[in-house]
């Protein structure tokens, strides 16, 4: 075996079964181990050319995790609020710093009011489970983020999976459960994290509303890119009136930490009641907030920001299609380049790395089986430069045979 399928640490009493379970998803070429970045590029501090190795592989779309401004604001809010809240919010947490990045939210997704939660797993987990429960359907889109479909498990509603971004299939399924007694809430993304592909919000709220449903769509990954000063693709649709809860995140183009939610007051009200991951965990770090308000006051300050970076990942797609590869149907700063096979898709994540380019493989369960694939996340930190070589190494690496 190699080092990723050898099994050194000892199991304990009653973990016997442990080491067959690693095994078996390591037979699958599914089993993965959490790296450093220089673990994964061997520690190379160069490309073969000279020049820096390129992380394709972060979410950090804008650079903002690393800019000087949101770094100094973390360090002043812990100065200023300490290294962490101390309590949950509903206890002795909340510290007018969580209120005021709340207000600046929802003002920027232009709803009512938000309320901050641990990260956007949690902030799903808490806002399904808050509003639906035993005697509800939540009809979800079939390729939803795994805290979606987790929330609704536990929330102990029906689960109804609609064909991806097919609204057509939403109104059959909501029409055959038309008379099914309790809340019925739709759940989509705006922006798929695997396809990066965009959601019919129109079509979708069109049908919801329709069928008199609640409406959830999770912004993670269009928050800070897509919509008027990157207020995500609820607003540029002008849909605030019909996504009842506007879920997003503070660790992707914003470069901090934690989730939101964007919704009515009522229904923030529920939450801080209902929400149990919001009820009991310690509130939000000051600077991960401070961090977060400072990255806010970025984007809306470079409107335009979001739209260079999608103008960037439009010239790096033309690229790989053009000279035969398969992005899929990504219309965003996420541009997969489909493999299919698992191992094929590992031998190019390999070959990727030799060159100096971090883009990990993506395999089942996150993506379906048979669709694995090699998922470029674009950001601004990444040059045309950048671009245009980690264009030129994965196609050279899919032409010389790392995919047969």
């Amino acid at each position: 075996m190699n080092d990723d399928t050898t099994f050194r640490a000892a199991a304990g009493a009653g973990e016997e079964w442990v080491h067959a379970e690693l095994r078996a998803l390591a037979d699958k070429q599914l089993l993965r181990q959490a790296r450093t970045a220089a673990e994964l590029l061997g520690h190379a501090a160069q490309r073969p050319d000279g020049g820096p190795v390129l992380n394709f592989s972060s979410n950090d779309y804008l650079g903002l995790a690393r800019h000087p401004d949101v770094v100094a604001a973390a360090c002043e809010a812990a100065r200023n609020w300490g290294a962490g809240a101390g309590a949950s919010r509903l206890v002795s947490g909340t510290l007018e710093l969580h209120q005021d990045l709340e207000r600046r939210l929802a003002v920027h997704k232009n709803y009512a009011a938000a309320l901050l939660f641990g990260s956007g797993f949690l902030a799903n987990l808490g806002v399904v489970s808050a509003i639906v429960g035993p005697g509800d359907t939540v009809f979800a889109d079939r390729l939803v983020h795994a805290s979606l479909v987790d929330a609704v498990r536990l929330s102990g509603a029906e689960l109804r999976r609609f064909r991806h971004n097919d609204s057509g299939h939403l109104e059959n399924l909501l029409r055959k459960e038309g008379q099914t007694p309790g809340r019925r809430l739709v759940v989509t993304e705006s922006v798929f994290s695997m396809d990066g592909d965009a959601a019919p919000l129109p079509e979708l709220c069109a049908a919801a509303r329709a069928a008199g449903a609640l409406v959830l769509v999770d912004e993670a990954h269009a928050t800070g890119v897509f919509g008027p000063g990157g207020a995500g693709l609820v607003a540029m649709h002008r849909l605030e009136g019909d996504v009842n809860l506007a879920v997003g995140t503070l660790s992707k183009a914003l470069g901090a930490y934690g989730g939101f939610v964007a919704c009515s007051g009522a229904l923030r009200e529920l939450l801080v009641n209902r929400a149990r991951p919001f009820i009991y965990s310690t509130a939000l770090p000051p600077p991960a907030v401070g961090a977060a308000r400072a990255a806010l006051e970025w984007v809306q300050a470079h409107p335009d920001a979001g739209r260079e970076l999608l103008a960037r990942a439009t010239v790096f797609r033309e690229r790989l299609t053009a000279a035969g590869l398969d992005t899929g149907v990504s219309s965003s700063q996420i541009v997969p380049v489909m493999i299919g096979d698992n191992g094929q898709a590992l031998r190019v994540a390999q070959c990727l790395r030799e060159q100096g380019v971090l883009a990990v493989a993506i395999r089942p369960p996150t993506v379906p089986v048979g669709t694995a694939r090699i998922r470029f996340s674009l950001s601004l930190a990444h040059s045309e430069a950048d671009l245009e070589y980690a264009a030129a190494v994965v196609v050279r690496a899919v032409r010389e045979g790392a995919v047969a």
